[in-house]
């Protein structure tokens, strides 16, 4: 079959490709953002339950349609507790129905320390979530402390980042902002 234009074809790939480029997360992240190891093809994640501050079940299908970094963080974890300001810092920049950070505690007993700890950071922009028995964490193979998964919306892990991270710079507000777009 013969095209029109002599070089038709090839100039649908380059256009396809950009297209595609643009939509998918950034191929090499700088900073902290460069020990994000992205998924070799995005996965559904497990639908797991955990609670909000008030014990009500939740869980990950309930967030579908909009992007989630999901943290698993404890207020005994220093490293997550230098991390925690960022990440109340990156969710300030989205709206929640397009990008939700989902702060899992896994603080057991001292549970009770996680709203004066959410007062005393001034964490205005993140909700209060439990993942009690760290069901959620073992079902997402999570070990170390803080680790955050990237999800698109619809509901497919992106990749993760073990350790804390500067969440709000430019870096990782490029990532999320291909997350929120990435919808293929």
């Amino acid at each position: 079959m013969a095209y029109p234009v002599p070089n038709f074809l090839p100039g649908r790939r380059y256009i396809l490709s950009g297209v595609l480029a643009a939509l998918a997360l950034p191929a090499q992240a700088s900073g902290e953002m460069a020990r994000f190891k992205r998924a070799a093809t995005p996965k559904p994640l497990p639908d797991l339950a955990f609670q909000d501050a008030d014990d009500k079940p939740l869980r990950f299908a309930d967030f579908r349609g909009r992007a989630l970094l999901i943290n698993f963080w404890a207020t005994w974890c220093a490293p997550c507790v230098k991390e925690m300001p960022s990440l109340d810092r990156l969710q300030a920049k989205f709206p929640e129905n397009k990008f939700l950070v989902l702060p899992l505690s896994i603080d057991g007993p001292t549970r009770p320390k996680v709203a004066p700890f959410y007062k005393d950071q001034k964490l205005t922009h993140l909700g209060i979530y439990f993942d009690k028995g760290r069901k959620a964490m073992q079902g997402l193979d999570v070990s170390l402390l803080p680790t955050s998964i990237l999800v698109d919306p619809m509901g497919r892990e992106l990749g993760r980042l073990e350790g804390d991270a500067d969440w709000d710079m430019p870096e990782g507000v490029a990532l999320m902002k291909a997350a929120i777009a990435s919808q293929s």
